[in-house]
This record gives C-alpha cells, sequence and structure tokens, in this order.
C-alpha cells in the first residue's frame, strides 16, 4: 500500500484536496504540462494509443482524464472506438469538453464527472482502462484498481502511465534536482497554487513504482502483468489483464 500524501494535508481527506487543487489548476494545466515536461507526455501517450490499436479495442475508459489529452489521442487513433473520459474535478472536465468540442470529436468521446473508486459503470464493460498520471491520486490505491478490474470485461486490459523515479546515475541526480527544486518553483510561479507542484514530487516519491506496482497488481488477480519504462525511468507503462 502506497504512503498517504495529500496536497494540502488539511482535515479534508485526500479525494477532496485531489479535486480541489485540479479545480484551482486546471485553467493552466495544459500549458504547465507541456512545459514542465517539454512535451514528452504527448510521446508516452502515443506509445499507450497504439497499443491499442493493435488490440482492436471498441470500447475504452479514460480513468482520471483530467482534460482529455489521452482520451482526445486515443479517439484520433481509434476512429471505430468509444472512449468514456471519467475525472473527479469538473473543472479539469470542463477544459477537457472544450478540447473535445474544437477536435469535433462529440460523437466519440462522452466526459463524465466522478470517483474513480466508486463509479457508475456496470461490471464487465470496458475492452480497454486507461489512467494516465492518475493512480497516484487515488485515496485508496487497491481499491482504485479493483474498482478498474470490476468494469474491464474479462480478458480486457488495463494500461497505467504514471511518473516513476530513474535509478541510474546521472539521471537519478538530475531528475530529482528538477522534482524537488526547480518544477515547484515554476508550478507555483504560473498556476497560482503553492502546493500543487510540490505535492507532485512528494506523490510520486511515495507511489510504489516498478516492481512493487506489479506486485500490487498481482496480489489483485491481474494476470499478464508487464511494465514498460520511458525516458530513462521517468515514466513507466504498465500492463495487466482481468
Amino acid at each position: 500500500m502506497s504512503e498517504e500524501v495529500k496536497p494540502y494535508g488539511s482535515t479534508m481527506g485526500k479525494k477532496e484536496e485531489v479535486e480541489q487543487m485540479f479545480d484551482n489548476i486546471s485553467h493552466r494545466y495544459d500549458f504547465l504540462n507541456r512545459l514542465l515536461s517539454a512535451g514528452i507526455d504527448v510521446q508516452w501517450r502515443k506509445k499507450i494509443v497504439k497499443r491499442i490499436q493493435a488490440l482492436g479495442a471498441e470500447r475504452i475508459l479514460d480513468v482520471a482524464t483530467g482534460t482529455g489529452d489521452l482520451a482526445i489521442a486515443i479517439a484520433q487513433g481509434n476512429p471505430n472506438a468509444s472512449i468514456t473520459g471519467f475525472d473527479l474535478s469538473a473543472g479539469m472536465l470542463a477544459k477537457g469538453v472544450e478540447k473535445v468540442k474544437a477536435k469535433g470529436l462529440e460523437n466519440q468521446v462522452e466526459m463524465i464527472q466522478g470517483d474513480a473508486e466508486n463509479m457508475p459503470f456496470e461490471s464487465d464493460s470496458f475492452d480497454v482502462v486507461t489512467v494516465a498520471f492518475g493512480v497516484r491520486n487515488f485515496e485508496n490505491l487497491e481499491k482504485g484498481l479493483l474498482e478498474l478490474q470490476r468494469v474491464l470485461k474479462p480478458g480486457g486490459k488495463l494500461m497505467i502511465l504514471e511518473f516513476s523515479y530513474p535509478e541510474k546515475f546521472p539521471m537519478k541526480q538530475l531528475y530529482t534536482l528538477y522534482f524537488t527544486n526547480i518544477l515547484p518553483v515554476i508550478g507555483r510561479t504560473f498556476s497560482k497554487d503553492p502546493r500543487a507542484y510540490t505535492y507532485l514530487p512528494e506523490s510520486v516519491k511515495a507511489f510504489p513504482y516498478g516492481e512493487k506496482m506489479l506486485s500490487v497488481l498481482k496480489s489483485l488477480n491481474f494476470t499478464q502483468t508487464k511494465d514498460k519504462k520511458l525516458t530513462f525511468g521517468i515514466a513507466t507503462i504498465y500492463e495487466a489483464s482481468k
């Protein structure tokens, strides 16, 4: 089980704090994503899109969809698929809806607000469930993963894209320096939320990445678990089957 790290450390639960944080930064989220990642996150998402293309999935759920980057990329790469974007933050979803309309994808992408640990979907509903940079923010990681498992069809695929920690010199040292000292300053300057981009490195550090994450998936009876490190281990794609 991952250590609980909350954005604001208030008396509210993690879920409420995460919702508040993303509502606060939603107006600058896309700009900061591109700036802080130098656009590398776009390439990471393309790897998931390519994998979904190979599977020929027809019904896809993108949990913690945020402003819809992954949902939109999946739709563009899979024109015959139906995609549901699901997120806790109304502010993030509002931006996502604008982007979906701007791309003319309203008939293919539906955006819904809700709690990833208690979703309104029937069991065995989706061919693929994706989560990009969202499982870190679950209040209860195991409960959230079991809910993702519930809505997957038997044999369906779970694909998680999440930050991880490089373990080799010098990337480990450079990554720690950037995440700890540079990213929070840039994020605070542009987002006007002093905690949002301090919470990010803290939550990444507390997250059970790599083999630990695979062990969590296996303990919940996911099968065919595997991971693929991206960009020297800065991020990882986890894949598992129901």
